[in-house]
Order: structure tokens, then sequence, then C-alpha cells
């Protein structure tokens, strides 16, 4: 290598190094680590001699060599995306090599935006239904984060399952935060009790495991025996998808798309849904412009895929939101050889994390990081900084899939919220929950004033 200057990271306490600092608040410590260590950060965890060092990226340049430019010398064997791997099977989010390019070549035509634009109505009947159900609330408060989830898990489910909703929200809302809690908790133990041991923690996660399964498993199987595995919705597609050169999924590999479909596709945006309405609750000019345009661009017709090009600031204040509140708040690889990440060393077989939380609050590429402000997505502005400053999506050959999808629902959903009803957000700072994704761990109250339809 062509540098000896050893990556800094803070000593933590003996016992135990870094470990406590990551279970009390690990979206604090990787600040804390960035703030007094630099871009390139190794956090020591665990007791000596069972203690794993774990190296934190957060600049865009170190984003980028590790994500693109020299993606093949980072892979998805560390322990956490194991842990994803046996809870949720093998699917886009945790499969590799040419697993994952076979599976690539088959889901992506579900995924063009011609394709996923055919599912605007759908989405937006789902946020309208948010919005008449808000028409009951008691004393016009609701939580943000419970009503966001449930609109993205119906959302997601309709589009995945078609008519079987109902059967599947239940199951899902029960079973994901339970694997979430539970591979975060996996992930980052020194030493974690192999899972057929019967501890409480082992038998919650294998009940809400087989749930989910026994969930997929079922409808498909009824969809087959039926015949019915014809229609639009992408479970359908899914058991479909064929070519000469990959051959088709089989059930399983059927069952472990929609799995990270349905993890994905709910929790991802209900953060940044949650986030967005909570910030616009507490900045009532930034409201007022984007309901504004709303109101210009639609009048009183029902919102479509293409008035996501129409509507400009909404899309900057969901950037923005996704900026301060990245659903994916860290990225996980393991080094394949000996390399060098923004001129420092690091060593094969290390942990490695790219961390968007750090990076998206980067001085070099934000100033004041933690004011909101929407401004800073006009395009002249984007164009101004680098492609890893903002990477809600990931970037690189694993970047996500449905990045189109999101960001559709997204706009089409506060365009929907927002014309119906002002934002009033009640609570401050919202505690959060790193695990698979990113999530509130408290309420997000707000209080809802209908407005008379244009």
């Amino acid at each position: 290598m062509s540098t000896v200057t050893p990556v800094p990271g803070p000593k933590g306490s003996l016992l135990l190094g870094s470990l406590p600092d990551f279970r009390r608040d690990v979206l604090d410590a990787y600040l804390r680590g960035w703030r007094e260590h630099g871009d390139v950060v190794r956090f020591a965890l665990g007791p000596p001699g069972l203690r794993a060092d774990v190296y934190a990226v957060f600049s865009a340049s170190g984003a980028q060599q590790v994500l693109a430019s020299r993606s093949a010398n980072f892979r998805k064997d560390n322990k956490f995306y194991e842990e994803i791997r046996q809870s949720l099977g093998n699917g886009l989010l945790t499969s590799q090599d040419e697993d994952y390019v076979r599976q690539r070549r088959l889901v992506q035509p579900l995924f063009t935006r011609r394709r996923v634009d055919g599912y605007a109505d759908a989405l937006y009947e789902e946020a309208s239904s948010v919005v008449d159900a808000w028409r009951d609330a008691p004393g016009s408060v609701v939580d943000l984060s419970e009503e966001m989830t449930r609109f993205t898990l119906r959302a997601v489910t309709r589009i995945l399952f078609g008519a079987d909703i109902e059967a599947a929200v239940d199951v899902v809302r029960r079973s994901f935060p339970v694997i979430g809690a539970y591979t975060r908790d996996r992930g980052t133990a020194p030493v974690a009790v192999p899972r057929q041991w019967p501890t409480p923690a082992n038998r919650a996660a294998a009940r809400a495991q087989a749930d989910l399964y026994a969930l997929c498993d079922r409808i498909i199987a009824e969809r087959r025996a039926a015949g019915t595995d014809d229609g639009d919705d992408l479970l359908s597609l899914l058991s479909r998808a064929a070519s000469e050169e990959d051959g088709s999924l089989d059930a399983d590999e059927v069952r472990d798309q929609v799995l990270v479909f349905l993890l994905a596709g709910h929790e991802t945006t209900a953060t940044s849904l949650t986030f967005a309405l909570h910030l616009l609750g507490h900045h009532p000019k930034e409201q007022q412009r984007a309901r504004e345009e709303v109101d210009r661009v639609l009048g009183g017709r029902p919102p479509v895929a293409a008035d996501l090009d129409r509507l400009p600031y909404l899309t900057q204040v969901l950037k923005e939101a996704m900026r301060l509140y990245p659903a994916a708040p860290a990225i996980g690889r393991e080094v394949v050889a000996d390399t060098e990440v923004d001129g420092f060393p690091v060593p094969a077989g290390a942990t490695l994390l790219v961390v968007p939380w750090v990076i998206h609050r980067n001085t070099r590429y934000w100033e004041d990081p933690e004011r909101f402000d929407p401004e800073r997505f006009t395009p002249e502005r984007e164009a101004g900084r680098p492609r890893y400053a903002w990477m809600p999506f990931g970037g690189g050959p694993r970047a996500c899939i449905g990045q189109h999808f999101s960001m559709l629902e997204s706009v089409l959903a506060l365009a929907t919220f927002l014309r119906a009803y002002e934002v009033e957000s009640l609570d401050t700072d919202i505690p959060l929950d790193a695990g698979i994704t990113l999530t509130a761990k408290a309420r997000a109250r707000a209080r809802l004033t209908a407005r008379q339809l244009p």
C-alpha cells in the first residue's frame, strides 16, 4: 500500500471497546467518530479476544470507491447481511455473484419506469384511503410514523399481492419489527448464540419468520394451483419472469424476492414520508410553498405518474427529508483483499460500513447540515455536489432497484396528503432505531387541519 497511516478511531471502554456506544446510540457513535477522527474511522467492538474491528466510511469519495469504482473488492459477506439472509432468504438484497446477476436480470424488467408508472392509480387510491380515515382521527391528531407505515404496507402489499391485501398486512406488520430488532442485535453482538437454542429472542424471531414464510408460500401455492398468476401484481410477474439465459424463479426464489420487496417497499418509504411530513409540520413556509405547487399542478384532479416531473419543489422536500433521515443509515460490506479507502489501509476480511447518516451531514458537502432546506436540491446545487454526497438508495451495481417506485409513491402520497390537510408537528426530537432500516422509536404526532379542496 502507498500509505502506512493507521486508521484512527475511539478507544472506547477497556472491556467492550465501542460496543456500548453502538448499543446505546449507533447513529450518535458514527457522528462522534467522524467529528473526532475524520472520514475513515476504526471502531473496536467487543471484549479482548473476541474484539472485531469495524471500519466506517463517512465521505462521498470513500462511498464511491466502496460501492462503485472498486465494488468487486467489497462483498455482502459480513455478519449483518448473513443475519438478514438467514431471516429473509437470498433475494436481491443479500444474494451475490451469479445468483445476484441472474436475479437482477430476471427482476429488472418488473421495475422499468413504464411498468412502475402503471401502479400510480393504485398508490393514489391507497393514499386517498388514508385521507378519508384521517377525517375520523380523535382530536385531529395522528402518529405520522404509524400512519405512514400502515399506508406504505398496504400499498406495497397491494402491488405485490393484488387482491390478497388483508391476509398479508397483519402478518407483515407483526413480524418485520421482530426480525429487524433481532437482526440488528445479532449483527452487532461479539458472539451470537446459535439460532437453534430456545432463547426467548430466538423463539420470537423463529415464529415471525415462520409466519412470513407461510404467508408467502401459501399465496404463491394458491396462485399456481388455481392458475391465477397471470395478473399485473408483482407476485404474478415474478412467477412468470423467465429468459432463455436465466430460466425462471422457483417458488423459494419468488418468496425470497417478495420478502425483500416487503421490507424495502414499506419500511424505507414509510420513514421518508414520516419525516417529510414531520419536517413540513415544523416549517410552515416550506409546507405552504409545497402545497401551492400541488394546488397549481393538480387543481382538483388526482395525481398521475407524469406529475412526478411536474412537482419539483415537493420532490426537493422529499430529498431533503431523505438526506436528514436516510432509510438505510449504514451500508455494510466485507473487504475481500487488502485495500485503501480515502488513503487509509483497510485489511482483507474486515467489516466496512459506508454511512449515509454521516455523509449526509458531512460539512464538506452540506452547509449547516442539520437545517431543513429543500433548496439544497435545486438542479444547479445538485450538479455542484459529488454523486455520493446524497445516497439514500445506495449506489453502484447494487443500487436499489426500486428507486423510481419509492420516489413515485412518496411524491404522489405527499401531494395527496398536503392537498387535503395542513400539518402541524407536535413532537420535536424523535428517537430513532437503526435496525435493518431507520425507523422512529416513538410517536411522531401531528395535528391535522382539513382544507377546502380546490
